[in-house]
C-alpha cells in the first residue's frame, strides 16, 4: 500500500514522522513524503531543529486517490502551517470524502479541524486541542490511541510516548503488504 505522510516544509516532530514511517516500511508498505514545498522538510525534536528529509511529492501535484491512506505527524508548527495551506487542507479532506483511512498524532488533528472532518467523530490528541476538537463538533477523549470507525477509519493518538500503540493501530488498519 502507498501511504502518504503529509507535512509542512518545517515543524514536524521528527519521531512522529520517522517511527510510523519505519513501522509501515518494515511491514512492506510504501511511505511517501508529501509536503507543501519541494526539496526537503525540516524536522524538529520539540523546539530544536533535527534532521531534514527529502520530499517525494508536493501537495497540489498529487491526489488522494494515488494513496491507500494518510498519516499526519504532529509537532506544534507542522499542523499550524498545514491548516493555513488550502491545498493541504483539500488533500486531507479528500481522504475523508473517498473513505480512505487517516491517522493523526499529537497536534495533527488541527489540520483535521480545518478540513472540517471531525464533526461526529471521537478522537484524541495533545490535550491543548480538546476545545478546538469539541468546537468543531468532535468528541475528545484522553486515550493512548483512539480508532473511530466512521465512514472511513480515523486513528488518533496523543503524543510521542504513545507511538507504540499508534504504530500498532496503523499496522492493523493497513495490514501487511503482500509480496
Amino acid at each position: 500500500m502507498r501511504i502518504a505522510f503529509l507535512t509542512a516544509h518545517e515543524g514536524v516532530e521528527q519521531v512522529e514522522l520517522t517511527d510510523p514511517w519505519q513501522a509501515l516500511a518494515d511491514a512492506g508498505h510504501e511511505p511517501v513524503l508529501v509536503s507543501t514545498k519541494p526539496g526537503h522538510i525540516q524536522a524538529f525534536n520539540h523546539l530544536d531543529r533535527a534532521d531534514t528529509f527529502p520530499v517525494d511529492a508536493v501537495v497540489g501535484q498529487v491526489q488522494a486517490e494515488s494513496f491507500d491512506g494518510l498519516v499526519l505527524p504532529g509537532g506544534v508548527a507542522n499542523p499550524d502551517f498545514l491548516r493555513m495551506d488550502k491545498r493541504a487542507v483539500e488533500f486531507v479532506h479528500s481522504f475523508f470524502t473517498q473513505g480512505r483511512p487517516v491517522a493523526a498524532i499529537c497536534h495533527a488533528p488541527w489540520t483535521l479541524v480545518e478540513a472540517d472532518v471531525v464533526r461526529g467523530r471521537t478522537l484524541t490528541s495533545w490535550p491543548s486541542l480538546r476545545t478546538d476538537i469539541r468546537n468543531a463538533g468532535g468528541t475528545w477523549v484522553d486515550e493512548q490511541v483512539r480508532i473511530d470507525q466512521g465512514p472511513n477509519t480515523l486513528i488518533t493518538s496523543r503524543k510521542p510516548d504513545d507511538l507504540k500503540a499508534f504504530n500498532e493501530a496503523i499496522l492493523t488498519e493497513f495490514g501487511a503488504e503482500k509480496s
